[in-house]
Formats: structure tokens, C-alpha cells, sequence
């Protein structure tokens, strides 16, 4: 049609031009599009001109209705309900796959979130990071992309040489040192060191520090990987910072001594006071950064800068970074990085800060003393809880819990409302199979019935939900249309029977009804899966 129009100019229209959405007025139709007037300027025409020849067009096409012009140049396009219907059986044969999209092939990306340091257990601010990074991950993913969940261990610097001397101290009996880690779990660790290495201080002084230092470095990051896994968080990549400190092969540069010689060999690296710098500047830092101070001690940009430059070398052209709400300054300092290394800052690095989260009646650890544990959140509130919680808002968003709705069996928890609604698809189902209604007809031109037609519509929208929220990172979203698909569920479910009443025949009605109920399952399926929550097949609600 374009075409048609200015054959000398085709016009090239993208997915951000060809939106439908579903009108709030459902006599308006089943989808609406203002496409006309997105692109008749660019034609050079009468937008509601133009929509009537576009309307004209669709007019025709299989499995459309009708198809009608209101306002200035608004597209309302009802679907025959046997096309709009056989939706129910693609969903139903694509199974776990519906919803899965291309929109990130070719993307490779690098997502790191978490990466806490392995002084300690993991706390209330690393379980937003942890479920939000985790759903990110499963859009993207599900969405095409090639993509490793990295967790970047701080095992290296001052901190850990202050972990492990309040370790030794407790194996000695001995208080926490100035500036050391106080708590509990310290002295357990102690403990287990001990149990294991029982000569520990037979050792000259300094290896008893290492030795110490290192056994429960071990023994800590063990239980920081247990407790994701109990929050269905699994990483690809544990990189350990040690590794940028090491030396290369035959002794040889190590990784932060051969990326200051590659930014220099970019020419952003002088020289001033005895001092090496990274002219980051040019890329929008409020200053240039030190890499290596005159002493000869490289600075923690310098392992930054290795560390982005390891990433690029592992065939990851995207970089993801989720960090806490007091990691502002490093924005600037990764963008200008990526600039530097001769990368484009706008589109090679991405930097997601999230805001800190607090939960009511929440307990500080008995064991850290001093902070709120992931493993205590856990297993007071539940990981399906906790983590549609958290992935149901921003990261940019501060967030406050309700701790008492959470463990609510009702409707006004959100993720009982979901998992419920998929329960009872379950049960419906089950209901089914015991009168003997199955699925071996389908009549999709039966699914008249206005609910029908608002629940198909919602199926549909699956896959662009997910497509959206990979491409702007934002799981919240599949959290929302999880909420409104349940809603819709339950009004159909209120209105359209599967099983007929009494002694009524069965019909091809309901068969084929069947088939729209375990559609919607499937969906809410794939969708809680996507946010890391279980899909559970009975649940019952508090009375």
C-alpha cells in the first residue's frame, strides 16, 4: 500500500510503527491500531485518508470480521471469532515454547548482578538484585539472546585480609580486631576452619592469616551459592577478582597490567605526578580516573577496567550491569570505560541501579548481627513470595513490603492470586477428565462468549509482553500481565462452563473450552517460570 502510494520512496516501517492494542471499549472491536497517523506525515497524507485504504486492505485478509475508521484515523479490527479462537491450540501445542521470541538473536550478553563480597551472608539489598537479575536473564534468554549470569567475587584487597583475621581471631578466642567482621557466622566459621585444618596454629603467623582467610572464603562462598540456589538463582560465571591480579603466563603481565597497555595504546592513558591516568572525561566522567597511583598500587579502576576488557575477550559484545542504589558513580566511570576502550558507551554497556527494598517486622540476623539475610527472608516469607515481590517492580523503584499480605492465602496477595488462577486451570482440567470431557475436538469458532474473546486476547499479547520486557529489562511487566490474565481467567471461568451440567450432553463447546483453560495454564506457566516462581497445581485459600 505504501508503495502503491510513493513507489519512488517505499516507506520502511518498524515494530514500534505497527502497534495493535486491545480498545478499552470492546464494542470498538477486538484490537485497535494508529498507525495511519504514526506514518501518514512521512507519506504525505491525510491520515484518515490513509487508514481507510489500510482498513480496505485488512477487510480482506483471512480470519478478519470487519474492519472500521473512527476519529482521525483510528483502525478498529474485529477478529472472527474461529481465527481468533485457534490460538488456544497453537499455545497449547507450543507448550513450555509459547511465548518465546527472536527479537534477541544476535544479541551476547554479559548480565552481572549479586556480586557480593564473600565476607559474609548474603543480605536483604542482594535478594532484590538476585530476583530481579535472575528474571532479566530468563526474558532474555527467552527472548533469544546469548547470555551468561555472572557473579563477580570481591576476593581481593583490604576487606578479605580483614575477614580473615576476624576468623582467626575467633578460632583464638580472641575479640574481632578493629575494622574486622563481628557476628555469629564469624564464629562459626571459626569453627569449621579449625575442624578442618586443627594445626592451624601451629603455622607461622602470616600463613595462619592466609590459611584462615582462605578456608573460610571457601566455606562463605558455599553457602552464598546455596542460598541462591534456594532462590532459584543459578550463575553461568563465578569470577573471582584475584584473577585480574594474578600474573600471566611464565610470570608474564597479568590482566590489569595488559589492560592499562591497551587503553594507553588507545591513547587515553597519560602520565602525570608520578601517576597513571585514564582520560575518562572525554567520555562524560566528572574526572579523570587514577589507574596506578606513583607508589606503583593499581587502583580499583584499574581492575574495573580489566575486568570490562575480560568480558569483550570472552566474545561478549553487551555488557549488563545490575548494582546497588549507592553505586551512582559508576555509571559514568563503566560508560567512560567503554569509550575508552574504543566500545560505544550508549550501546555497550548498560547500568541498572536499583533502589533498596524494606519489609516490616523484618529481624536482623542473629547470625551477621547486623543485617537482614536472605536465608531468613526466605524462610520466613517464601521464595515464590519473595521473588514475584520483587521482580513485580522497577529496579529504579524503592520498595516496601507487607509481610503479613505475602503470606496471605487470598486474593489480595498477588502471587497467590496468580498461582491460583493456574491451580485451578489444574482442577478445571482434572474436573474434565473425570466426566469425560477431553480435547478431541476443536471448534475454535465456538468461543463466542465475550469473556472469551477478552481471555484469547490476553494470550496473545504473551509474547510481545515478553519481547518488551528483554528489551528494556523491566520483568515487572510479565508480573502485571500475569495479574490481568488470572483476572480474565476467573471471569471466564464464572461465565463458560467446561463440564456440562446435570445429565447435558457433551459438547463440542466444551472441548473445545478445555483446550482455551489449559492454554491459559500454559501461559501462566510460562510466565511465573520467567520470574523464577513455581506454578503449583492445588492450592487452597485460607477461610
Amino acid at each position: 500500500m505504501a508503495a502503491r502510494r510513493c513507489p519512488e520512496k517505499a516507506l520502511v516501517l518498524s515494530a514500534t510503527d505497527i502497534v495493535l492494542e486491545r480498545p478499552r471499549n470492546r464494542d470498538h472491536g477486538d484490537w485497535a491500531s494508529s498507525i495511519a497517523m504514526k506514518i501518514a506525515k512521512r507519506l504525505g497524507a491525510d491520515p484518515y485518508e490513509l487508514a481507510r485504504e489500510i482498513a480496505e486492505e485488512l477487510a480482506s485478509a483471512d480470519g478478519i470480521a470487519s474492519v472500521q475508521v473512527a476519529g482521525p484515523g483510528f483502525i478498529n479490527i474485529r477478529v472472527e471469532a474461529g481465527a481468533a479462537g485457534a490460538l488456544a491450540k497453537t499455545i497449547v501445542e507450543a507448550g513450555v515454547d509459547y511465548g518465546r521470541n527472536d527479537t534477541q538473536i544476535g544479541n551476547t550478553i554479559n548480565l552481572e548482578f549479586v556480586s557480593a563480597n564473600p565476607t559474609g551472608p548474603l543480605h536483604i539489598g542482594h535478594t532484590r538484585w538476585a530476583a530481579l537479575g535472575d528474571s532479566i536473564g530468563r526474558v532474555l534468554q527467552f527472548s533469544g539472546a546469548t547470555l551468561a549470569r555472572e557473579f563477580y567475587i570481591n576476593d581481593a584487597g583490604v576487606q578479605m585480609d580483614r575477614f580473615g583475621a576476624s576468623v582467626l581471631a575467633a578460632i583464638k578466642g580472641e575479640s574481632t580486631p578493629e575494622g574486622g567482621y563481628p557476628g555469629e557466622y564469624v564464629t562459626e566459621l571459626g569453627r569449621r576452619v579449625l575442624e578442618a585444618r586443627p594445626d592451624i596454629l601451629s603455622l607461622p603467623a602470616d600463613e595462619q592469616l592466609v590459611a584462615a582467610r582462605d578456608d573460610a572464603y571457601a566455606l562463605q562462598l558455599t553457602e552464598i551459592e546455596g542460598s541462591l540456589a534456594k532462590f532459584n538463582v543459578h550463575f553461568d560465571v563465578w569470577f573471582s577478582e584475584r584473577v585480574l591480579h594474578a600474573a600471566g603466563e611464565a610470570g608474564g603481565p597479568g590482566l590489569v597490567d595488559r589492560a592499562v597497555d591497551r587503553l594507553r595504546a588507545q591513547g587515553y592513558v597519560f602520565d602525570r605526578d608520578g601517576a597513571v591516568w585514564v582520560r575518562t572525561t572525554d567520555f562524560g566522567d566528572d574526572k579523570d580516573r587514577v589507574i596506578r597511583r606513583s607508589s606503583g598500587e593499581y587502583t580499583y579502576f584499574a581492575a574495573d577496567a580489566a575486568y570490562y576488557l575480560n568480558k569483550g575477550d570472552r566474545g561478549f559484545a553487551h555488557k549488563i550491569y545490575l548494582l546497588g542504589a549507592d553505586h551512582h558513580g559508576y555509571v559514568h566511570r563503566l560508560k567512560a570505560l567503554a569509550g575508552a576502550v574504543g566500545e560505544d558507551p550508549e550501546k555497550d554497556v548498560e547500568i541498572l541501579i536499583g533502589q533498596l527494598v524494606s519489609i516490616g517486622g523484618a529481624k536482623l540476623s542473629k547470625r551477621a548481627g547486623n543485617i537482614i539475610e536472605l536465608d531468613d527472608l526466605r524462610e520466613w516469607l517464601g521464595t515464590d513470595a519473595l521473588r514475584y515481590s520483587l521482580a513485580r517492580y522497577p529496579a529504579d523503584s524503592p520498595l516496601s513490603l507487607d509481610p503479613d499480605l505475602l503470606r496471605k492465602r487470598t486474593n489480595d496477595n498477588p502471587v497467590f492470586y496468580v498461582q491460583y488462577a493456574h491451580a485451578r486451570t489444574h482442577n478445571v482440567a482434572r474436573n474434565a477428565a473425570d466426566a469425560g470431557v477431553d480435547r478431541s475436538k476443536f471448534a475454535p469458532e465456538l468461543l463466542t462468549h465475550e469473556t472469551e474473546s477478552a481471555l484469547l486476547g490476553a494470550l496473545q499479547e504473551f509474547p510481545r509482553v515478553v519481547a518488551f520486557a528483554a528489551e528494556v529489562r523491566e520483568p515487572h511487566r510479565v508480573a502485571r500481565y500475569l495479574e490481568e490474565l488470572a483476572g480474565l481467567y476467573h471471569r471466564w471461568y464464572d461465565n463458560c462452563r467446561i463440564t456440562p451440567l446435570g445429565d447435558d450432553p457433551i459438547e463440542s463447546v466444551h472441548r473445545t473450552r478445555l483446550w482455551l483453560n489449559d492454554a491459559t495454564g500454559q501461559v501462566l506457566r510460562n510466565g511465573l517460570g520467567l520470574l523464577g516462581v513455581s506454578a503449583p497445581e492445588r492450592m487452597w485459600p485460607t477461610t
